[in-house]
């Protein structure tokens, strides 16, 4: 990847595409071609050939998709199994018919067996059973892993790459209550019994399931650093992630405490905690110079500032 290289960041409202756009314009990339859902539907195959006959972009960032917890995932599995697969299909054909020499693509730690007390190696996957409350989810983005190896193996002018980094988070994040993942759903809740001065609040699950934490720009930082060192890397997919995890009921205190909220914290063991721990073991692509630089405490901070300034209506860059 080149400094002048057109590059297409598809998702780039998101929160992983948010932050690759900005890292890529930080780094000196300019040549970036977004397009908002409204201008361009993913999901139409004859509308995304099109707008790469136009754009001819020569490397292709896929951060574009349904994502959501675990509340999303139980209510809308047919959505997140469709969805994701439709729009992987397109933009790796696409890719391959229009000249594009990169595409990375971006995995999750679920696709990976539960019930893993160590860490998870790249080879753990489609070793065992995985967790069903996000399984169609997972499923499209196993076969999105597979099918940039696929690609690879079959036409050499494309090279895809296919990461997976652990829950990503940071400002730029979904807050929703439905929608959004623990650690932001967490942010909003707790921010929201301060601001009602409930003295206690209840919280899903046990506390006790424990989950690896990337922040968006070290997420960003790790797909531009295996795009400036494919020559490196192997067909295989890699791992992206910090190599620390914590129970939610540590998150949900440092939030407390980087929020204000001194109530007390209640679980609901009734409702769902997901697989008990999800490490990666990040290894192979650290070996190539990458590591994340923002611990999660200093994450927590930027994310709560970030939010707690969008809720009073301040306009963040």
């Amino acid at each position: 990847m080149f400094r002048g290289s057109k590059i297409f960041v598809a998702g780039h409202a998101g929160l992983l595409g948010g932050a690759i756009v900005r890292r890529l314009k930080e780094n000196g990339y300019s040549r970036l071609v977004t397009r908002t859902r409204d201008e361009l539907d993913l999901m139409r195959q004859g509308a995304v050939d099109a707008f790469f006959a136009a754009e001819r972009p020569r490397v292709v960032f896929l951060a574009a998709g349904l994502t959501g917890g675990i509340s999303a995932n139980i209510a809308r599995p047919a959505d997140f199994l469709h969805v994701n697969l439709i729009i992987q299909d397109n933009l790796f054909e696409a890719a391959k018919r229009h000249g594009v020499e990169d595409l990375v693509f971006f995995g999750s730690s679920c696709v990976y067996p539960k019930g893993l007390a160590r860490p998870i190696a790249e080879d753990d996957l489609l070793a065992g059973p995985i967790e069903e409350t996000s399984a169609p989810y997972a499923i499209a983005k196993i076969a999105g892993i597979k099918a940039c190896k696929a690609y690879n193996e079959q036409y050499l002018s494309t090279r895809f790459i296919a990461m997976v980094p652990n829950s990503i988070y940071g400002p730029g994040d979904s807050f929703d209550p439905v929608s959004s993942h623990v650690l932001a759903a967490l942010i909003a809740r707790i921010a929201d019994a301060r601001e009602r001065g409930f003295p206690c609040l209840t919280l899903w699950g046990t506390g006790t399931p424990r989950r690896e934490f990337i922040y968006c720009d070290d997420a960003a930082d790790a797909a531009i650093f295996a795009l400036e060192h494919a020559g490196e890397m192997e067909n295989e997919h890699y791992n992206v992630g910090t190599g620390t995890d914590y129970s939610i009921r540590e998150l949900a205190e440092m939030i407390s405490s980087e929020i204000g909220y001194e109530g007390e914290i209640a679980w609901d063991a009734s409702k769902p905690d997901g697989t008990a721990r999800k490490l990666l073991e990040s290894a192979r692509f650290a070996s190539l110079g990458w590591s994340a630089k923002v611990g999660l405490q200093d994450g927590i901070r930027r994310t709560c500032e970030w939010y707690l300034k969008m809720k009073k209506g301040v306009r963040c860059g």
